[in-house]
């Protein structure tokens, strides 16, 4: 039987002729020459249209690092530890972290969600505590997650996101392992040979990756059935992931800006749009990870990002490092002077 989330959110159509054309107009009687602004208008329309209006503000913009441990780092596909992801989120929660500073940089709210960490923590400003288990099971040996697991794992990351103020909503995550359910989601749900989209993770070596490849083929033979996009994610995804995608339906629902991160938060993206695909309007891709999956799923998604800076740092980082882009997008449409109001001759 077919897994299934009560309230999925309807998501609607942003297609809009109208505002489309407002947008454009209004970009192109900037002063500069007819085109100057390049990606930076179309990201300007972009933003327009997902908060449906000709003068798009970006207001309280909102990090959520999702965070939870994977059974599958047991069997060594990453270079550290499970007990790091437990010390990353005291990190996160103690201003440490690199995706911390960014957001501390930018203004940008931080909020650190366990989804399913092995260590439990005091209650901390900062700190939601949405644990669905300490970790998913192995998935080279079966599903990661019970249904109802992934289920409530889906409901707490709707349910987070209804609590949240602002319009934009930037994914992060943590979780030691957790590049091997992204790899294997992006192998089910893109029709990918898992080899294409398995990577280095926290720094294996070659060796290591031959290992880490290995098992993902397991998982995927032990999973076989689990092909729904719903059913993939209980079978081989993460707390984190599965949170995360409930996250973006409720945001996507709301018309906030979605700002996705790397690989991890992308692959969250990917099982959000298959069970609704119009959730990519509302997405602006940060960045292009160096992990090695992430370049072959944004084909999947057909999405270019806005950097690719060679990082593989995950956490939300690289979302964080785009958010300047975005503001300045929504400032250049809002702020800039036309030919008219500048008394700036057109072309001829």
């Amino acid at each position: 039987m077919p897994l299934t989330i009560p309230d999925i959110p309807d998501i609607p159509d942003l297609h809009d002729a109208a505002l489309a054309t407002a947008l454009q107009q209004r970009i192109d009687r900037k002063t500069v020459p007819h085109g100057a602004l390049g990606r930076l208008a179309a990201l300007a329309q972009r933003l327009g249209l997902i908060l449906g209006t000709a003068e798009p503000h970006l207001v309280q913009p909102q990090l959520v690092v999702f965070a939870a441990d994977h059974g599958i780092a047991a069997r060594g596909v990453s270079a550290y530890p499970s007990d790091v992801t437990g010390q990353m989120v005291g990190n996160f929660l103690a201003g440490g972290a690199a995706v911390s500073v960014l957001a501390r940089q930018h203004g940008i709210a931080q909020t650190v969600v366990d989804c399913g960490v092995r260590r439990d923590f005091d209650a901390t400003p900062g700190l939601l505590v949405r644990k669905i288990a300490p970790g998913t099971q192995d998935c080279s040996i079966g599903a990661a997650m019970t249904p109802e697991q992934c289920a409530q794992a889906v409901a707490n990351g709707i349910e987070l996101v209804k609590t949240l103020p602002g319009n934009a909503l930037l994914l992060g995550e943590m979780g030691i392992g957790n590049t091997s359910p992204a790899a294997l989601l992006t192998a089910r749900l893109g029709g990918i040979d898992v080899a294409e989209v398995t990577g280095a993770g926290t720094g294996l070596d070659a060796a290591g990756i031959a290992r880490k490849t290995a098992v993902l083929r397991q998982a995927l033979a032990a999973n076989a059935g689990a092909t729904e996009p719903l059913a993939a994610l209980a079978a081989l995804g993460g707390f984190e992931i599965a949170t995360m995608v409930g996250s973006v339906l409720q945001a996507a629902a709301e018309r906030r800006v979605i700002v996705v991160d790397g690989f991890i938060a992308s692959s969250a993206v990917l099982v959000a749009s298959r069970i609704a695909p119009l959730v990519e309007q509302r997405c602006v891709f940060a960045h292009r990870s160096d992990e090695r999956g992430h370049a072959r799923l944004l084909q999947v998604l057909d999405a270019e990002p806005l950097l690719d800076l060679g990082m593989r740092v995950g956490e939300g980082s690289g979302a964080a490092l785009a958010w300047p882009m975005l503001e300045s997008a929504c400032r250049i449409i809002n702020e800039m002077a036309s030919f008219e109001s500048a008394g700036v001759s057109d072309k001829a």
